[in-house]
């Protein structure tokens, strides 16, 4: 018997039951872009506001991106890309730590971040603003899910994780597939999972 797939994200897959796990609400605070040598950009929702504004005002800042999917975001709105993590916050800050300290960054970011690598580089004396540009919260779609026992779960961030537990158990009859450590971190202790080779929904299903 084929077991069912469950995929808690905002994108979706196929082969998969999509749960959007996360309704989104943009804003628009006032930026002078003019200020900054580069963007960091840590999902696809960053670059979905910065359509907002005048692209005309941004388009030529390069943005440090945590993953190629961010990265295409932003170049799909003409953007240049500085350079690529490997989907997790930490991968960054060490990219930031390879320019001087007076470099000016912008970091494009939701109410609710995972990781706290920004922090960490101000704290060393790095030039870094924030700007909340979106909020996530859990969509009634995810709190009201009910799956199978013997299904397989896959999660691509650690609120697609929190959110499912709000109203859900992770049981052990379940194989749960995350898309990075940042999100497995997110689990409870003693759940067993596997983590995808790329932070990308197709490698999570390569894990199958």
């Amino acid at each position: 018997m084929t077991k069912s797939i469950y995929l808690f994200s905002i994108s979706s897959h196929p082969d998969a039951i999509s749960i959007n796990s996360l309704d989104i609400t943009f804003f628009k605070p006032d930026i002078d872009f003019s200020k900054y040598d580069y963007f960091i950009i840590t999902s696809k929702q960053a670059s979905k506001a910065l359509q907002q504004y005048d692209k005309e005002a941004y388009r030529n800042i390069p943005a440090l991106c945590i993953s190629k999917q961010s990265a295409k975001s932003y170049e799909a709105l003409g953007g240049q890309v500085l350079t690529i993590g490997q989907g997790y916050g930490d991968t960054l800050e060490e990219k930031i730590k390879e320019h001087p300290k007076e470099t000016r960054w912008l970091y494009l970011r939701a109410k609710v971040v995972a990781s706290d690598f920004v922090h960490h580089c101000i704290d060393d004396g790095y030039m870094i603003d924030e700007i909340v540009l979106y909020e996530s919260q859990c969509s009634q779609k995810i709190l009201n899910i009910s799956v199978e026992d013997n299904a397989i779960l896959i999660f691509t961030s650690p609120s697609s994780v929190n959110c499912f537990l709000q109203k859900n158990k992770i049981k052990k009859t379940h194989k749960v597939i995350v898309i990075g450590k940042t999100t497995a971190k997110a689990l409870p202790l003693g759940v067993s999972y596997h983590i995808a080779k790329e932070p990308t929904i197709q490698s999570c299903f390569d894990n199958l």
